[in-house]
């Protein structure tokens, strides 16, 4: 499974980028209005820290509503940074959304789909075209469903129908979401910063660490 970064922090992003663990960045328009910056700005800029990886996520704005309107700001959007090939179009899971979808894919742009909630939805998306779907699995939790499951549900439908659309598992909440979605078959996790470190680290390392620099510092004297 590879991991993506959920965030429009530029700060963030180029810290998990130096790890070599980054495949991809995700945002929305809540995500850089936190950041108090201009949408198109920050996906530049975010193109430009992260050469090397395989996507980066620009959401249409709420304001498009029709396949129309959503295809007219892809079009700006596919302009940022001279034609990024990085760049991947959001849309919303709508029919307009999907009607985009298809449109977008058949021009030849990266497209993910987003906050998918069914198996169904799942699979309008992936006959649509979609590059990525992205499942949202904390929001699920949230309401006592088992958004793992629609990962895992997800992951052998596509598996039976043959689609290449790739699964990004959203809304990862902490580590065991990580381990549980990639035993499930999602392709991606997408998770913020805070999650990367929580990943990093055990009690018992820190422990081990602290042994081999208190053995160390006996030995040098």
């Amino acid at each position: 499974m590879k991991f993506f970064i959920d965030t429009a922090n530029l700060d963030d992003i180029q810290k998990a980028y130096k790890m070599g663990i980054l495949s991809g960045v995700t945002t929305n328009p809540s995500l850089v209005v936190k950041e108090g910056v201009k949408f198109e700005d920050r996906i530049e800029e975010i193109l430009k820290a992260v050469p090397e990886v395989e996507s980066v996520s620009a959401e249409v704005t709420p304001d498009a509503v029709t396949a129309e309107q959503m295809i007219a700001e892809a079009n700006e959007l596919i302009k940022i940074n001279g034609g990024d090939k990085n760049i991947t179009i959001k849309l919303p899971m709508t029919l307009a959304g999907l009607e985009a979808c298809r449109y977008l894919t058949k021009k030849g742009v990266k497209t993910n789909v987003t906050l998918i909630f069914t198996v169904n939805q799942a699979l309008l998306a992936a006959r649509a075209g979609a590059t990525y779907v992205s499942p949202f699995l904390g929001r699920l939790d949230d309401i006592s469903e088992d958004g793992v499951q629609l990962v895992a549900k997800i992951a052998e439908l596509f598996r039976v129908a043959n689609l290449d659309t790739q699964i990004i598992a959203a809304s990862v909440r902490h580590p065991d979401h990580v381990t549980r979605v990639a035993l499930a078959g999602a392709h991606i996790s997408t998770i913020p910063y805070s999650v990367i470190e929580q990943l990093s680290k055990h009690p018992l390392t820190d422990q081990g660490l602290d042994k081999f620099a208190k053995d160390w510092a006996k030995s040098v004297k």
